[in-house]
């Protein structure tokens, strides 16, 4: 049975971010900004049902959907990207898979204790990002 992700979760650390960004096409400026960056997550997990924000100071996103149901998902603000998205669970990680112009492009959340993980990728680029549950 699949984890209950639901609670507020602040920022540990980070890996290998910028050769994500550039896996993206995102231009220099804004890569070094987004590296100063730690956001945090709050994640509503309610069955099917999931809302995740990535909280920080210089731009919030919040992800809402279904697990199992494909959706369009607008990541104009991210890197004026759309892209075909489905959520699933492998076992007990929540996977993201983006389907549009960035091959391999995706995501996978787990817990681990009180610490969640979160795989980004895209094109050959990984970044691991930890958070820590405080809420």
């Amino acid at each position: 049975m699949p984890p209950n992700l639901t609670g507020y979760y602040r920022f540990v650390s980070q890996k290998n971010l910028e050769d994500y960004l550039q896996a993206l096409n995102i231009n220099v400026a804004l890569r070094k900004i987004v590296l100063l960056l730690k956001p945090d997550k709050e994640i509503d997990h309610q069955g099917d049902r999931i809302i995740v924000k990535t909280l920080s100071t210089f731009r919030n996103y919040v992800m809402e959907f279904e697990v199992g149901v494909e959706f369009e998902e607008d990541l104009r603000m991210v890197d004026g990207r759309k892209c075909q998205t489905i959520v699933t669970w492998e076992e007990e990680q929540l996977v993201c898979v983006q389907k549009g112009e960035v091959p391999n492009r995706g995501w996978r959340h787990w817990l681990e204790g009180e610490e969640l993980h979160l795989e980004l990728t895209a094109r050959d680029a990984v970044c691991k990002q930890v958070f820590r549950k405080v809420r």
